[in-house]
């Protein structure tokens, strides 16, 4: 999810990483604290007091995310869900599940730990603030304190509105599956909860922006696009599992798929195989011999004039391990293949004799299937 995620640490066995886009929200927040928030909370003080209390400030920050995914995570681990770590980035943070929870009750205690975590954290710094102020300490400590708590309670509460795949959808999918019993519903129902309230922020962000209000406009949308994108995600992704459980690529591949000889000509291939039949990945075969592929790519990269002279054998791609794939293959082990090499279109082989072709679309085609269904 995150490919160029930096792993800082790892804190009992969670490797913390963080995403570059944490930089733009580090820089922002601080410079937004030390020119607005803190000059106006504590008039009076030198430049260098409000970007030291800032920056002070976004560490606490920082270490407040960090703690909120790690009450998820230590919480998904406990109820045996694998955890590959911890990543914050532009948003704020999320603890990286291998799966899912496989009961709505597990679905709940994880979810409801984050949010736990923010609120304990806020009446921390708040009693902290408290005896701060109480002791007569250097009078930028109690307000560095009052503001991690204040935005400790805002992460908290904003994370627990029920629209997913914010904490509080979270827990709406887990009443959802304990009701119903079905997790893809529940995850269609949350996700559309998370849907309309992403339209919400991005809403309230419009209305922002024709009132003035340039950064907090922006803001709103971002995440509410930010939302959007994430609940739809979340539910394609829950689809998938369902959809393609159980599933080789053997049942979901193109049998008996159209092949080319060696010996036609690129203008052949286009216009009678290509266009005449829809196709745009065509194994080359001799006889029974499976030679290798060609695909539209390959002859985008030759001039069309020269397509009638080309042959198919002069320039299509040999029998390459990254593109022949096994009919007994899981569909979600090939989904992480694609992942991984973005090759996107495969030849099914057994035993050097093509069985047939699969290709990303063939799997999206099933997936929107399954989603009507």
């Amino acid at each position: 999810m995150f490919t160029h995620a930096i792993k800082l640490f790892t804190l009992n066995k969670f490797d913390i990483k963080v995403d570059p886009s944490w930089l733009i929200i580090a820089a922002l927040v601080t410079w937004s604290l030390s020119r607005d928030f803190f000059p106006d909370a504590l008039p009076g003080q030198a430049q260098i007091t409000y970007l030291t209390m800032a920056v002070i400030a976004m560490m606490g920050l920082f270490v407040s995310l960090l703690l909120h995914e790690l009450a998820h995570s230590v919480v998904a681990r406990h109820l045996g869900v694998p955890i590959n770590g911890i990543t914050l980035f532009l948003f704020g943070g999320v603890a990286e599940m291998d799966a899912e929870p496989t009961a709505a009750k597990d679905e709940l205690l994880i979810a409801v730990a984050g949010p736990l975590m923010s609120l304990c954290l806020a009446i921390g710094f708040w009693a902290l603030s408290l005896m701060a102020g109480a002791g007569n300490l250097v009078a930028t400590i109690p307000e560095v304190l009052s503001y991690l708590a204040l935005i400790n309670l805002i992460l908290a509460l904003f994370n627990m509105v029920p629209a997913f795949p914010l904490d509080g959808g979270r827990v709406l999918r887990a009443y959802l599956w304990h009701r119903t019993g079905n997790m893809l519903e529940a995850t269609k129902t949350a996700s559309r909860s998370g849907t309309f309230f992403a339209y919400f922020l991005m809403a309230l962000g419009l209305m922002a922006l024709f009132h003035g209000a340039l950064a907090a406009g922006l803001w709103q949308l971002m995440i509410g696009a930010f939302v959007l994108i994430a609940a739809r995600a979340s539910y394609t992704s829950q689809l998938a599992q369902v959809a393609f459980d159980d599933k080789t690529v053997g049942s979901l591949m193109v049998r008996h798929p159209v092949t080319v000889g060696p010996d036609i000509t690129l203008d052949y291939l286009i216009n009678q195989i290509m266009l005449g039949r829809g196709v745009s990945f065509v194994p080359v075969t001799e006889g029974s011999v499976l030679l290798g592929h060609i695909d539209r790519s390959i002859v985008a990269g030759i001039d069309r004039e020269n397509w009638a002279s080309t042959r198919v054998g002069d320039v299509f791609v040999g029998l390459e391990d990254g593109v022949m794939i096994g009919p007994d293959t899981g569909v979600q082990d090939l989904l992480q293949i694609v992942s991984a090499t973005g090759q996107r279109k495969f030849l099914v082989v057994s035993g050097h004799q093509l069985e047939g072709v699969i290709t990303l679309s063939d799997l999206t085609q099933h997936l929107r299937a399954a989603g009507a269904a």
